[in-house]
């Protein structure tokens, strides 16, 4: 299945002769050492789902020739329609693949039960990676990734990946380069691997993803700008994506001086379904209904102490991440939960927009020497700052610095008495109690990136919370330096009875010698892009702040609006339709605001950019309208639910304000329509965030064909057009886009309705409106 040319040598291990081998088709098998040359731009795609290139021997050499890509698709395919493997390896050992260039697969490289395996060296950019329908406007829920299942290699087969390997053990990778995708690394059921000197950064899921996986080293790696869910000062999400992932039961894993900003989170760890025993409790509501005849058997469940015990030792235990930066997550710098004696030390966590460390039911944790700074800026309720830990004991919290965090420190207990049925809950259950808080640097002073900051907003060091059944105990605080040196600034937030003492023992720490594996410096090597201002996306993933992105904006009524980075020389021009074009600075240092203008009605547009190396035509149509807007506060006897007519009625009760507006754009996040700066009247009597409806009526003339009903909404929304629904959700969900179309059988005037009702917590609601071609 393959051919050699003999005439042609490489030299390769042990100054050996390698034959070279020309590809030229899908399913060539590889069984002896070789250079791998393919013809420039062929593209050899992977028509059955089992690789092109097939790996198929012991101890093979597999080098790729200077200049040679193997591409599985159009370098102008979009990254959600990529299909199939690039490079396949199963079952044996040994091998080495030097500088594998692959692209436009859904994975470019897949290796199972490849124990040996070395990848060195090479780019693995530009394979799958979904398309994004969060905007600089909204979030969209469809876009978060749910990685707590992968026991049947989900992650690979519903997100893709750069290069997987699975149940492989003593694996090497180094030298890696991953872009334009959507994983970097991802390493399912991967023991004894070394990790070291791979850029996987600018992705839109993550940098590098174990699952299972103990006893690695992981050293001396960029993995910056693994993110999707976040646009600054509108919405910080996250939507689990990570620098780094780490699920279900990896252990004894070492990670140093890796750089992994700007992630959803830097670190995501979690202990596992499994771990906590979710699973068990699943089957054993199976046996108790099949014995009771009852559904709900929740108050029968018993735990056997044993068992519990078994379960809280299964976590992600005993990592040490020492020297890493985990900087300017939308949500969390580390987050580490359900689990026991890792190690956090000499770590950055700079401006991380919810907090530096989220350690939720962790405990015996060694957190030492590490730097917080800034956190907390864009946090929701008291979950905000530095060190975030509930039901967490025994930890050890030591000669750290944390500088103008909102709460340095905030530990607690609640009632969480679903998890605590969990056996893995259960079996560690000791409280918010005997944790050690020692020899820190507390500042607080003008310096501060928290803004606004409110004159009743606080800058706690040290906050206790417990819900009156005294878990939270037997703390300590002792021998900290505190600078309070702003208004805001205070030292506790700590009610009576939960004092932490004064007196006792300073536990000493010593941290393990460690192999610091790699040549590279990553740590600090993108300083021009610091701050969280730099997450900027477009519906593929994070800029990288080299190549051109075009973003859309929000825009008022009539405009659309696009922010162009990275383009040189740009030009700009209306190909079709009456829209007016304005060119301006735009809102970021060196990019380009491109706006369209248009009157009352329909317009359609194709509008051209150019530039050095760059084309792009965006098209669509400008819908405005007038839209007449009712906004009312409603109470639970007139849940629009249950009682939709009563509801109604209260648009026009004298509570009610109305406005006019020129879209259904209300980023509402969580505030209520007063918080918007719509109208005077709006802002003095409007509805607050909670419990509000809003009813929005328009006429408007739309050419004869079929429309398109675009909604974005938390919670309900309803849309008619004339007499007709045309489109309904009438339920209490999360930020939730629907699509409906409808008929215009002529052209004409028509009605358009919009309901929509918030139950509490987070809001959105967006209407676009547009012809199908």
């Amino acid at each position: 299945m393959w051919r050699v040319i003999l005439c042609s040598t490489v030299l390769g291990a042990q100054a050996q002769p390698l034959p070279l081998l020309e590809v030229t088709h899908d399913d060539t098998v590889i069984t002896q050492s070789c250079v791998v040359r393919i013809a420039p731009g062929l593209v050899l795609a992977d028509r059955n789902t089992n690789g092109v290139l097939h790996l198929a021997a012991d101890n093979l050499l597999v080098r790729f020739a200077p200049g040679t890509e193997l591409r599985g698709a159009p370098a102008d395919q979009p990254g959600d329609e990529l299909r199939g493997w690039g490079i396949r390896l199963a079952g044996h050992r040994g091998v080495t693949l030097e500088n594998a260039r692959v692209h436009g697969f859904f994975v470019g490289l897949l290796a199972t039960h490849a124990d040996d395996f070395t990848l060195a060296g090479g780019d693995f950019s530009g394979n799958y990676r979904q398309r994004l329908r969060s905007s600089p406007q909204a979030e969209d829920g469809a876009d978060w990734l749910f990685p707590h299942h992968n026991d049947q290699e989900k992650w690979r087969d519903q997100y893709g990946a750069a290069v997987c390997i699975e149940s492989s053990d003593r694996v090497t990778i180094r030298n890696l380069r991953v872009r334009r995708g959507q994983n970097g690394l991802v390493l399912d059921r991967v023991n004894d691997a070394r990790i070291y000197d791979n850029d996987c950064s600018f992705l839109s899921g993550w940098g590098l993803a174990l699952w299972r996986s103990s006893r690695n080293v992981i050293s001396r790696n960029a993995f910056d700008f693994c993110v999707r869910g976040h646009v600054e000062g509108v919405y910080n999400r996250g939507q689990d994506s990570a620098g780094i992932l780490c699920f279900e039961q990896c252990n004894d894993n070492v990670f140093v001086e890796n750089s992994a900003t700007h992630g959803g989170d830097g670190f995501f760890g979690f202990a596992g379904r499994e771990a906590l025993g979710e699973l068990w409790l699943e089957e054993e509501r199976v046996r108790l209904r099949q014995e009771t005849g009852r559904e709900d058997v929740e108050d029968l469940i018993r735990v056997p102490a044993g068992l519990a015990q078994e379960f809280s030792a299964r976590g992600c235990n005993r990592n040490l991440l020492i020297g890493n930066d985990f900087s300017y997550a939308p949500a969390h710098g580390i987050e580490l939960t359900f689990s026991e004696g890792n190690v956090f030390a000499r770590n950055r966590l700079v401006e991380n927009a919810i907090c530096g460390v989220w350690g939720g039911y962790s405990s015996d944790t060694l957190i030492v020497e590490n730097h917080f700074e800034g956190n907390g800026g864009m946090a929701y309720g008291l979950e905000r700052g530095g060190i975030n830990m509930e039901h967490a004991a025994g930890n050890r919290i030591l000669a750290n610095t944390f500088r103008n965090n909102k709460c340095a420190i905030h530990l607690w207990w609640d009632n969480d008495a679903a998890l605590l049925r969990s056996p893995g809950v259960a079996g560690n259950a000791r409280g918010v109690a005997d944790n050690v808080i020692a020899r820190n640097t507390f500042v607080v002073d003008a310096q501060h990136p928290l803004q606004p900051l409110r004159a009743g907003d606080s800058l706690v060091i040290l906050q206790l919370r417990d819900d009156g059944t005294n878990n939270v105990r037997n703390n300590f605080y002792l021998d900290n330096t505190v600078r309070l040196e702003h208004p805001n600034a205070v030292e506790f937030a700590v009610p009576a009875g939960l004092e932490p003492r004064r007196d006792g023992h300073i536990p000493s720490y010593s941290l393990p010698a460690i192999q610091v594996l790699g040549e590279s410096q990553p740590v600090g090597a993108r300083p021009h892009l610091r701050g969280r201002h730099q997450i900027l996306f477009d519906e593929w993933g994070p800029w990288d702040h080299e190549s051109p992105l075009v973003r859309s904006l929000a825009a008022p009524s009539g405009e659309a609006a696009w922010e162009i980075f990275g383009v040189r020389d740009l030009t700009a021009s209306v190909a079709a339709g009456p829209a007016t074009l304005r060119r301006e600075p735009g809102k970021s240092p060196g990019s380009t605001l491109v706006r369209l203008l248009a009157n009352p009605g329909v317009t359609p547009y194709r509008l051209q950019l150019r530039g050095e190396d760059f084309a792009r035509e965006l098209a669509g149509s400008l819908v405005v309208a007038r839209w007449d807007v009712t906004f009312f506060a409603w109470t639970q006897d007139k849940d629009p639910r249950e009682h939709p007519a009563a509801w109604r009625e209260l648009a026009a009760g004298p509570e009610a304000v109305k406005v006019q507006v020129g879209a259904l754009d209300f980023n509402y996040g969580w505030r209520g329509p007063r918080d918007l700066g719509l109208a005077e009247e709006v802002s003095r009597r409007g509805p607050g965030g909670d419990y509000f409806g809003m009813i929005a009526r328009t006429r408007l003339p739309l050419p004869a064909g079929t429309w398109r009903v675009t909604t974005l909404s938390d919670d309900g929304i309803r849309v008619r057009v004339g007499e007709r629904t045309v489109l309904e959700n009438w339920t209490w969900h999360g930020p939730t886009k629907d699509v409906a179309t409808f008929d215009q059988s002529a052209d004409g005037e028509v009605a358009l309705e919009v309901e929509h009702f918030e139950i509490d917590g987070y809001a959105v609601l967006r209407l676009d409106l547009e012809p199908l071609l």
